[in-house]
């Protein structure tokens, strides 16, 4: 009824989405009891952050199942939404395995704090079913990143946070003002208006500017350039966790565009587009990537290529495509925050720019650190027994039966051109050198071991395994 205020099951389906904003502000409280308690005050904030994520992905997993539209269709609850926020809360705590803390004991709970807010903003895109959500969801996960950038006192990490603030707010601007077009096409900012709506010119400029506002954030080329400045000025966790986290949630954004929210018979020619920019991606990832020496840019350039896999799996808006995207995503968590925490224990400080000359010899110095990289990079050129290998084989089955055989083409390339980029950093692991002419810095925090361990499982078990739920089509009503 009009005027009605939300029901009970409204608030349950954001529930988790709640604890993963509120333990923030319980961290900040209780970090005013802490002031001298350095080593104490960092376990703290970390500990309360663990324990808020563990309790959200426990209460986003007990609603699978149970698909819901609350708030009048705002936000909708259900399998899609649910998966994409498990990945979001995992990458989230992997993170933290990876830095126990950000910054000084000082700044620890600030930073954690952004980035739960973060993380929330990503949650609340995976369930968004009208614009004024996206947006919401898409600043709360952009704005906590803002200041992580440059929570580092390096001058790299002020350049890079400028940066990022800058183009991404472009970014969301593109994608606002289409916003604004599409709802003076349709009257509503309901993707289900959207869907039913004529195909008008205003329908079509509209969609166009947010999908390059969704292109800009996904890192998609040639809106690229922005990420290997930004990754490398940023600090080590935080970029981890922008390379998984941030593309979930636009990724979830896009999957509900392009499947539930576009009229379905005009579908295929608005999306054009992102097809060829996701071809693009694929190979100037992958080109650009060779020729850099510093593990966060080359990883940066990598994770432009890998998003493009994943947007290649929804060409055709198949639900098999969309299946095999999230395993695949699910697969790239893994592998990627792997490749993360292998960088994270060769320096000391975690800011610190890890060049690959420091890796040279690695398997005769740390052979454990050296097998567990080397297999997260096989798992990332697309080889076997790896999710990555796995995955590309059902995104090539899935983007040819629907009719994009070219698209898959692509991909194949991209991939043959990967993997001279990633056993460059393998043949420079095996290489034999002198060890005085080697930096052998190691971190102190051996929580990255755990972060290693969990991916190398879980990048093994999904390769034989490719299990992805089949309640994980978007819904908008």
């Amino acid at each position: 009824m009009p005027g009605s205020l939300p029901a009970a099951a409204d608030y349950a389906a954001l529930l988790p989405w709640f604890v993963v904003a509120v333990v923030p502000l319980l961290i900040l409280f209780v970090d005013l009891f802490f002031r001298d308690a350095g080593p104490l005050r960092r376990a703290v904030a970390v500990g309360l952050a663990f324990v808020g994520l563990v309790v959200a992905g426990a209460l986003a997993a007990e609603q699978y199942g149970h698909d819901y539209a609350a708030f009048r269709g705002a936000f909708v609850q259900g399998g899609f939404s649910i998966v994409f926020s498990e990945i979001a809360i995992v990458a989230t705590i992997a993170t933290l395995l990876l830095s126990i803390g950000i910054g000084r004991s000082d700044q620890v709970a600030g930073t954690t704090a952004l980035l739960l807010w973060s993380t929330s903003g990503a949650m609340l895109m995976a369930g968004a079913a009208n614009l004024l959500i996206v947006f919401l969801g898409l600043e709360l996960l952009s704005l906590a990143l803002y200041c992580l950038c440059a929570i580092s006192s390096r001058p790299a990490a002020r350049e890079s946070a400028l940066k990022y603030l800058i183009l991404s707010s472009v970014a969301s601007g593109f994608l606002l003002y289409g916003s604004a077009l599409l709802f003076g096409a349709t009257g509503s900012v309901a993707f289900s208006a959207l869907a039913a709506a004529p195909v008008t010119p205003l329908l079509a400029v509209g969609s166009g500017l947010f999908l390059v506002g969704v292109a800009f954030k996904l890192s998609l080329v040639p809106f690229h350039a922005w990420t290997p400045d930004v990754y490398e000025g940023a600090p080590l966790p935080v970029t981890a966790f922008m390379s998984v986290v941030t593309k979930a949630g636009v990724l979830a954004v896009l999957a509900r565009f392009a499947y539930a929210a576009l009229p379905s018979q005009h579908a295929a020619a608005l999306l054009a587009p992102i097809w060829v920019l996701a071809a693009l991606s694929m190979l100037i990832g992958n080109l650009g990537a060779l020729a850099q020496t510093d593990m966060k840019r080359l990883l940066a350039y990598s994770g432009i290529a890998q998003v493009g896999y994943i947007v290649a799996a929804f060409a055709g808006t198949t639900a098999f495509g969309l299946r095999y995207a999230i395993l695949y995503l699910a697969g790239y968590t893994a592998m990627n925050i792997g490749a993360f925490a292998v960088v994270a224990l060769m320096s000391r400080d975690g800011d610190a720019v890890v060049a690959l000359p420091r890796f040279a010899g690695l398997a005769y110095r740390r052979p454990w650190l050296a097998a567990a990289m080397t297999f997260f990079l096989i798992g990332l050129a697309g080889l076997p027994p790896t999710i990555g290998f796995t995955g590309k084989i059902l995104i090539l089955a899935a983007t040819v039966g629907a009719g994009y055989a070219w698209l898959a083409g692509v991909l194949i390339l991209g991939t043959a051109i990967s993997a001279y980029v990633y056993f460059k950093i393998v043949r420079v692991m095996f290489a034999r050198v002198d060890a005085a002419h080697v930096r052998d810095e190691r971190s102190t925090n051996a929580l990255p071991w755990l972060a290693v361990t969990v991916c190398a499982i879980v990048t093994f078990a999904l390769g034989l395994i490719p299990f992805t739920p089949s309640n994980v089509l978007p819904l908008v009503k």
